[in-house]
């Protein structure tokens, strides 16, 4: 058999983050029993159940066995604006502002290949979501890091963007709720950030994954409620978290029209649409009652609480996450993440996600995921705090 070469683009790219924690995680769970898994970021709860109705009735719809349109159905885009407008204010064109995504993972590679070219400059927080750096690559595109730091709540400050990075940037990737701080953002920080990006030109890829899970009464802002926003960005926004539909693959992106055009033209050359039944099914996600999404984000609350209670005395540094499903933990003494990683999945059975992985500023710390049932979470935490104090690393 003939071992073909691959291609320079593919040459480009990272490791991929997730398929190798997926591998550790295996080896765990192959080696020792009752294995705990803190490090996924899917969700553990079904969709409710008036949307997987609507699929089955979808299903029987012969007009679903066909091709679609190539930029999806015309009541999905709408059905978008309609959950914009009443959910944040915002109003959409849904023909020219909306582009249907498979899972908002899609677009976000996607918007790398539509806007940059070889040695164009992109802003990327660090850390970060992994799969930001895919799509970077993929267009050959370089990286000037915005530093997350905890005295700063895990936002970038543009006054230390170098004034040469900020006039050769032409791409800024923002994520909030955030993934893996749990930061949330402020009204200024959105309204600094449009006015860096108008005074530089840059375009705001808000990646709004977690932006129906925020806590303590909080509501998560949606970056285009910011005025100005959607003159200079685009957000994405996935119903994997929101409604339990990860596997579904349905996301979308809204915003500045002629990003919205570039993510459609890719698109129309890259795909052949969605399954009409899952876009039925989303449609009716996003137009009905949210109680199922105001329920779901309490879970994680309660999840959230437990948790944190549990371990309380333990003497670990723990950011309380104010919005996504994740835990910040900051190693103790002198772990680095890969050796608390291990340390927990070897003393505690407990496996959670290094936090080296999501960039250099992420070392020192790990990410717990909230994606399992109250008695899991709480046998977790007690495991963890069984092992304290953590003063020396063995």
């Amino acid at each position: 058999m003939v071992d073909f070469e691959t291609s320079d683009t593919l040459k480009r790219l990272p490791r991929q983050y997730f398929s190798y924690l997926a591998e550790k995680k295996k080896g765990y769970k192959e080696k020792y029993t009752d294995v705990i898994d803190l490090g996924v970021g899917n969700p553990d709860l079904p969709a409710p159940e008036f949307i997987v109705d609507e699929l089955k009735e979808a299903a029987s719809d012969p007009i679903n066995d066909q091709y679609g349109p190539a930029r999806g159905f015309d009541y999905l885009r709408e059905a978008v604006a309609e959950y914009y407008l009443r959910e944040y204010g915002v109003t959409l064109d849904p023909q020219k502002e909306v582009a249907i995504l498979q899972g908002s993972k899609a677009g976000i590679v996607e918007i790398s290949q539509c806007l940059l070219n070889p040695g164009d400059m992109v802003l990327l927080p660090n850390p970060t979501y992994p799969d930001y750096l895919s799509g970077i690559a993929l267009a050959g595109a370089e990286v000037a890091e915005l530093p997350l730091l905890a005295e700063n709540q895990y936002l970038p400050r543009y006054d230390l963007i170098s004034k040469e990075a900020a006039a050769a940037a032409k791409l800024m990737f923002l994520n909030y709720p955030n993934n893996p701080t749990s930061a949330v953002a402020t009204p200024e920080f959105f309204a600094e950030t449009v006015t860096f990006a108008e005074k530089n030109n840059v375009c705001v890829a808000h990646d709004f994954a977690y932006g129906t899970i925020g806590f303590d009464g909080e509501r998560p802002l949606s970056f285009l409620q910011t005025p100005g926003a959607k003159d200079i960005g685009i957000e994405f926004f996935t119903l994997s978290k929101s409604h339990n539909m990860a596997g579904w693959r349905m996301g979308f992106a809204v915003g500045n029209a002629s990003v919205i055009e570039g993510i459609n033209l890719l698109q129309d050359h890259t795909g052949c649409g969605w399954y009409g039944g899952i876009q039925r099914a989303a449609a009716k996600a996003l137009r009905e009652d949210q109680s199922s999404v105001r329920a779901l984000t309490a879970t994680y609350e309660r999840r959230r609480d437990l948790f944190l209670a549990e371990l309380a005395e333990s003497g670990l540094e723990i950011n309380k996450p104010k919005g996504s499903f994740y835990i910040w933990m900051k190693a103790p003494g002198e772990f680095t993440s890969e050796e608390f990683m291990e340390f927990l999945a070897s003393e505690a059975h407990v496996l959670v996600a290094p936090g080296d992985g999501f960039g250099s500023l992420g070392e020192g710390y790990v990410r717990i995921g909230l994606s399992q049932p109250d008695d899991r979470l709480l046998e977790a935490a007690r495991r963890i705090a069984r092992l304290s104090p953590y003063s020396v690393k063995v």
